[in-house]
């Protein structure tokens, strides 16, 4: 039993103060949360030796969910992209144990007859790194048929289902421009929380205001709360439109979370952080 989390990205110009030194910006973050997205690795395929970096700068025990290439999830449409998907793995070697999922993020247009083609390219993933995914078709969220066989794809190689619960977001009209944006970008989908595996993914947004936020996660904390008490391990992500204050709401959750089921281990203590001076 673990609870892991992040945020959806590890640097920030709010961070700046956890985050003294540029050149380590990934050590500083992996001091305050255990887990975090790789969103970079979905527009580009990285240097195998920045991914050594990124091993370097985080313990064993910090997990990475790393989303793969848009050339093979949404120009290939999984299909016909052997080269791209042997360069990807090649490229997150490095990372090792720390891979705790291949992150398939599939397009709203990926609706449930393409399914076939999903069932195919998840068992050509090598079988040492987990996989999850990601749907934004309305479909597999409002029609029972095509979620349960969406389900049983994902059951068929032991794939966990990511929900990306937008519902705060969305649940009062935009106040900031950060929120504005988010609302003409994000999925506006039900909320979905149902675990497939011992390593449910969460994926929260909320808002710009830290109240709202959390007031809009507490749903999920009972969720929670019961996975861990089954034995799972899930991993929680914490977003807002500017995330600026994602890196200590995501200790927050943490935190909460820790007065449910209090057997859980707490989360290491951030570094202590000085001003950076010129001598």
């Amino acid at each position: 039993m673990r609870l892991s989390v992040g945020c959806a990205q590890w640097t920030h110009t709010a961070w700046q103060e956890q985050q003294p030194d540029p050149r380590e910006r990934l050590r500083g973050y992996a001091g305050w949360c255990t887990a975090v997205e790789t969103n970079t690795t979905f527009y580009a395929i990285p240097a195998r030796k920045t991914v050594e970096s990124w091993a370097r700068q985080t313990p064993p025990e910090f997990r990475f969910v790393v989303k793969l290439s848009k050339i093979i999830t949404h120009e290939r449409r999984m299909s016909g992209a052997e080269h791209e998907l042997n360069a990807f793995l090649t490229a997150i070697e490095p990372l090792g144990p720390r891979v705790h999922a291949l992150w398939v993020q599939l397009p709203a247009s990926f609706g449930p007859t393409d399914l076939g083609v999903l069932a195919g390219f998840l068992r050509q993933l090598p079988r040492e790194y987990r996989s999850a995914v990601e749907v934004r078709h309305p479909a597999f969220f409002t029609d029972e048929r095509a979620a349960g066989q969406l389900e049983y794809v994902l059951n068929r190689v032991g794939a966990e289902w990511i929900p990306f619960d937008t519902t705060t977001l969305f649940a009062a009209r935009p106040i900031t421009a950060g929120e504005r944006e988010a609302w003409g970008k994000k999925p506006r989908l039900p909320r979905r929380d149902r675990a497939l595996t011992e390593f449910p993914i969460v994926r929260y947004h909320g808002r710009d205001d830290a109240e709202t936020t959390i007031a809009g996660w507490q749903p999920w904390t009972e969720v929670v709360a019961d996975w861990l008490r089954e034995g799972r391990s899930p991993t929680v992500f914490v977003h807002t439109p500017d995330n600026a204050e994602s890196l200590t709401l995501a200790r927050r959750f943490h935190e909460q979370m820790r007065t449910l089921v209090p057997e859980l281990e707490p989360l290491p203590r951030p570094p202590e952080t000085s001003p950076m001076t010129l001598f």
